[in-house]
């Protein structure tokens, strides 16, 4: 009989720890509507105790999808961290609480500077106190990999008589192989079973040796039900388990592992796109499932055996994650119809008939430019309008704007919107895109480096759309700026714009939080 594997997604806490992949609540809203769309078991939403704006991203998404997927948040093992994971998840319909406390010596002795029986007593303390509040809680033996064994089991025995319903085994520091990984999981699952039948155990990878995916299939062989994942291994330093390939290894070899999910194969791909878009981090090429190239095959003999048979070179089909959605050419004579069936088909909702002709709108201006539109650009067109949203009065929009490039003098004019206020200004620069974003600093009266720039193009064609990303970097903290047009100068501009209203998102949230706190 084929076990179910719980899928939790954890890109939204896990994976927006990478420098500049910091999202706005909009964009984690879009995002976890996506991860809604893919069928994940549980999403872990965010850190809410972290900040006022991770706070309230937590409550959107608890209150966006709460309604058909499992909401959880971090928490560290104290009690001001629980009741900002409550408070925010609450408005979901089946979430528990997270929480994390290290049980490695390193761990233990270096960061918490106490005795292990005071740390595990702490634990137990927390566990307790959230079952307050929740029924379902789960612990997070952080560093497990690097931990004595016995006690490790000592910290698990006493959290899950204190209430823990899933334990958490994570390879923190990616420090784990296979072999060694699959028997640690093995031992506990013996144990727990045996303890509690009814707990759920459950793995966090890390991939600083390249073997998160590895760790994770062996500890579902070895028993786990529960494996957390984000979408294109995304997280901190190397990163984390890539759901994708876990999703597809079970599914590829569910003969080996006897085990499956509930995801959705078919919006693998989607997810991917959309969290590239959203952050601005590009797959790269090679990469398993989702790069470019991953169904790609250029060699002669592989290209001769496909046409003989796609099983000689392909174990599984790119339709199967998604990759083979028909073209869809869409001109300005195609009509709303045409139009709304195509954002239907690619998973986005068209209920709102106000949002719906604004979109309209765009396609339209977008169809004049390109003449043929295609499936790329519509899902980024969708994408772009509903994740750029400037109509917080204190943000920046893009009124106007002129530039002049020469060997000499590259002159960039300006005019900006801020509510009912209008900006304009000029600057010249040592190319148009310095000389565009000078005085576009000038104008906000923001002192930001740029620190990355970036343009790809999006869609194919003479008039195809160009995307561009762009990081920046104000007070030491990173911020990202994506935005696409016809018009690549017009792209670079807003993208910068988006940086700059990241900034300023992120300085009124930490203002609300201190007039909170006050």
């Amino acid at each position: 009989m084929t076990r179910k594997i719980i899928m939790l997604d954890t890109t939204l806490r896990d994976g927006e720890q990478v420098p500049g992949a910091k999202l706005n609540v909009h964009q984690k809203v879009e995002f976890a509507q996506q991860l809604k769309r893919l069928q994940v078991d549980m999403i872990e939403a965010g850190f809410p105790a972290s900040s006022e704006g991770d706070f309230l991203a937590v409550q959107e998404i608890a209150r966006s999808v709460g309604d058909a997927v499992t909401i959880t948040a971090l928490a560290r093992a104290v009690k001001g961290d629980i009741d900002a994971v409550y408070n925010s998840i609450k408005p979901a319909q089946d979430p528990f609480i997270h929480i994390v406390l290290g049980t490695s010596d390193i761990h233990v002795e270096k960061k918490f500077n106490r005795s292990k029986d005071a740390v595990l007593q702490q634990g137990v303390d927390a566990v307790k106190y959230a079952k307050t509040l929740l029924p379902a809680v789960q612990y997070s033996t952080e560093d497990a990999s690097r931990s004595e064994f016995e006690y490790l089991w000592k910290t698990i025995e006493a959290v899950v008589k204190a209430g823990a319903t899933i334990i958490n085994v994570p390879d923190t520091v990616g420090y784990a192989v296979p072999e060694e990984f699959g028997e640690l999981i093995r031992k506990l699952n013996d144990r727990l079973k045996n303890l509690n039948p009814d707990v759920i155990l459950s793995v966090h990878c890390h991939n600083d040796l390249g073997l998160a995916t590895a760790n994770t299939l062996a500890a579902i062989k070895n028993g786990a039900d529960k494996v957390e994942c984000t979408i294109n291994g995304l997280g901190e330093r190397a990163g984390n388990t890539s759901m994708e390939e876990v999703v597809m290894a079970l599914k590829v070899r569910e003969n080996y592992y006897q085990s499956g999910t509930n995801i959705k194969t078919k919006e693998l791909l989607r997810t991917s796109r959309l969290l590239t878009y959203l952050t601005g981090l590009d797959v790269q090429v090679n990469k398993a499932i989702t790069g470019d190239n991953a169904f790609a095959h250029s060699s002669g003999i592989h290209q001769d055996g496909l046409l003989k048979d796609k099983q000689v070179y392909e174990i599984m089909s790119p339709e199967e994650v998604g990759a083979d959605s028909m073209e869809l050419i869409l001109t300005a004579r195609s009509g709303r119809h045409a139009f709304k069936n195509a954002v239907e088909k690619m998973g986005f909702d068209t209920n709102d008939a106000e949002e719906f002709e604004e979109l309209f709108a765009k396609f339209l201006t977008l169809a004049d430019a390109k003449k043929e539109v295609y499936d790329h650009d519509v899902f980024y067109l969708v994408t772009n309008h509903r994740t750029m949203d400037t109509r917080n009065s204190h943000l920046y929009e893009l009124e106007s704007f002129q530039v002049v490039t020469n060997d000499m003098y590259p002159t960039a004019t300006v005019k900006l919107k801020r509510g009912e206020e209008i900006f304009k200004e000029s600057a010249v620069g040592d190319g148009p895109i310095d000389a565009l974003y000078s005085v576009i600093k000038t104008l906000v009266g923001l002192d930001v480096e740029l620190k990355d720039y970036k343009i790809n193009s999006m869609s194919r064609g003479k008039e195809a759309i160009g995307r561009v990303n762009i990081r920046i970097e104000y007070q030491g903290k990173t911020y990202s700026g994506r935005a696409m047009d016809t018009d690549i100068i017009k792209a670079s501009a807003m993208a910068f714009l988006n940086g700059i209203n990241a900034v300023l998102l992120d300085v009124a949230n930490e203002s609300l939080s201190l007039v909170e706190q006050s």
